[in-house]
């Protein structure tokens, strides 16, 4: 779960991947592990392992450990217990000693094996990156984690004893060990290369003490906020142990010991410390005040007396101490502690669905939908609405037409003239507008499927204004198509219940005419007016004769 050292060697590889390697299907792979090791950091609670000193004293020691000290990083929620236990299986002759204080010579210069254990704890040393207040799920990580200095208090009293304030004449002896390396490193345990001591006042353990109440206070409170769901009685065990003074007191027993005039008097040099005491006490009512308020929307109901009680003696302790030390802004100092983003940083900018362009793709494809331009598809054929645009692009198929050039243009000028004067004739004498159902109705009767009509027929058809339903025939009246031709068309058949031209279907003639000779496409544009050319195979198979 060490996954800020695996962010950094993941960020060696990515460099290789993408700059030397490139190889960017691992380097995908790759930044999606880094994601989530990113939200394990900042989601995943990590345990806490504890660190002991172990001293091997004695001659009876082999001579890598004998009479020195090493720094041990224990198991996941391992206690002292347990690894003095587990220590204590690989020299079961030695003898544990009772004391955390240094030995003498006596027992170092003894034959026999002596090993001392007890727990210190790390020293925090952030990396120097962090030069802003960050979340505490952030910084807990460097609190057990690349150390390498060690600390362990002892308290030792001095001067007369004070019955009723225990906190007056009470030192703290603080021994420091730093290692050769960073603990944890390839090995769970190294060797202490210096050890130094150093003595702690009163007033300064009293300080140390709001400073790490203070900070207990605005973490456990931020990760309520981060995590609604976690549980509420360590909560509720601290602020009661803080609020209510029949519990530890409070900050009472300082006022007593160092707020008096006796004390100022004796100790002038301790003006600002006594300050910067008065400063955290008052920086504790505002965090105090968020966790009783976190306290108050997560409460059950049988626990609400026990709410209740806290905050009536929040609000007398809250009294008292603006009162002598003043107020404290509540919002922007526990922000600015907390080192939350800010709201502007978390919006979301997705816009609504409604007012979001279209884009290139969606426009085309609608557009695409009414008018079809692939030569592939069928609505190739109800595309084209003038006759000369139609055989343009009809004419551009006949690669394989065996009749030479000069009779392909002398046809088609002589066909396009006629078509011309049909058309102009027709809608020059009439105000009937173009439809969309007759440009089907044109298409219909060009289909190079169907026999040709006779012009009388195709004059009636264009100038009614009827609309006939085009649906296939069935498979009796079906055209097989020429095996030349590259997609299949379905052949249309006007319904038996219309009228053409004033005749039933009855008056019709069985027999239609003839069909003219056909190109190697089998399009309309190669039907020739002229009857010279047409040969007395070209009529229809008998079941291809269809009625109109």
């Amino acid at each position: 779960q060490m996954w800020e050292e695996a962010i950094a060697l993941g960020k060696e590889l990515a460099e290789q991947y993408e700059n030397e390697m490139f190889d960017y299907e691992q380097l995908s792979e790759l930044l999606r592990k880094q994601a989530q090791f990113y939200e394990n950091i900042v989601k995943v609670i990590r345990p806490k392992p504890d660190y002991f000193a172990v001293g091997y004293y004695g001659q009876g020691f082999p001579t890598f450990i004998r009479n020195k000290v090493f720094i041990y990083r224990g198991k996941e929620y391992e206690r002292r217990e347990d690894f003095e236990a587990r220590l204590l299986t690989q020299f079961p002759n030695a003898e544990k000693m009772k004391t955390t204080s240094p030995p003498g010579d006596d027992i170092k210069n003894s034959s026999g094996q002596y090993i001392q254990c007890f727990t210190v704890k790390p020293k925090l040393d952030l990396p120097s990156k962090f030069h802003r207040p960050v979340s505490e799920q952030i910084v807990s990580f460097y609190r057990v984690n690349e150390v390498q200095r060690f600390e362990y208090s002892r308290p030792v009293r001095k001067g007369e004893k004070n019955p009723d304030n225990e906190f007056a004449n009470m030192w703290i002896e603080r021994t420091i060990y730093v290692t050769a390396y960073k603990l944890p490193g390839i090995l769970r345990w190294f060797e202490v290369k210096s050890v130094f001591m150093v003595e702690i006042s009163p007033l300064e353990n009293a300080i140390e003490t709001m400073q790490l109440t203070n900070d207990k206070i605005n973490n456990m409170v931020q990760q309520h906020l981060n995590d609604p769901n976690l549980p509420i009685n360590p909560l509720s065990m601290l602020l009661n142990g803080i609020v209510d003074p029949a519990v530890m007191g409070g900050f009472a027993n300082y006022e007593k010991a160092f707020f008096t005039e006796k004390y100022m008097h004796e100790h002038p040099e301790d003006h600002d410390k006594i300050e910067k005491l008065k400063d955290l006490i008052a920086w504790q009512i505002p965090f105090l005040a968020e966790g009783i308020r976190i306290h108050g929307e997560k409460v059950t109901e049988a626990l609400r007396p026990f709410h209740e009680r806290m905050e009536a003696c929040f609000r007398q302790l809250k009294d008292k101490v603006e009162k002598q030390y003043g107020v404290r802004a509540v919002l922007s100092s526990l922000d600015d502690r907390r080192g939350s983003r800010p709201r502007s940083m978390v919006r979301s900018f997705t816009m609504p669905s409604s007012s979001r362009p279209l884009s290139v793709a969606s426009v085309s494809s609608i557009s695409s939908d009414s008018t079809p331009s692939r030569p592939g598809s069928d609505g190739f054929v109800l595309e084209p609405l003038l006759p000369k645009k139609m055989h343009s692009r009809s004419q551009d198929k006949l690669d394989k037409d065996d009749l030479d050039k000069d009779k392909k243009e002398k046809k088609k000028e002589k066909r396009n003239s006629k078509h011309q004067e049909i058309f102009d004739k027709e809608f020059k004498s009439t105000d009937i507008s173009l439809q969309q159902s007759e440009a089907v109705i044109l298409s219909e009767t060009i289909s190079p499927l169907r026999p040709q009509r006779p012009k009388s027929q195709v004059i009636n058809v264009i100038s009614s204004e009827r609309r006939f339903s085009v649906s296939p025939s069935p498979p009796s009246s079906q055209v097989t198509p020429p095996p030349i031709t590259p997609r299949t068309k379905l052949a249309f058949s006007i319904q038996s219940n219309l009228e053409l031209n004033g005749m039933s279907s009855s008056n019709i003639p069985d027999v239609p005419p003839p069909l003219p000779l056909k190109g190697s496409m089998a399009d309309y544009g190669n039907l020739m007016e002229s009857q010279d050319l047409i040969s007395p195979t070209t009529s229809p198979p008998a079941h291809q004769r269809v009625s109109p």
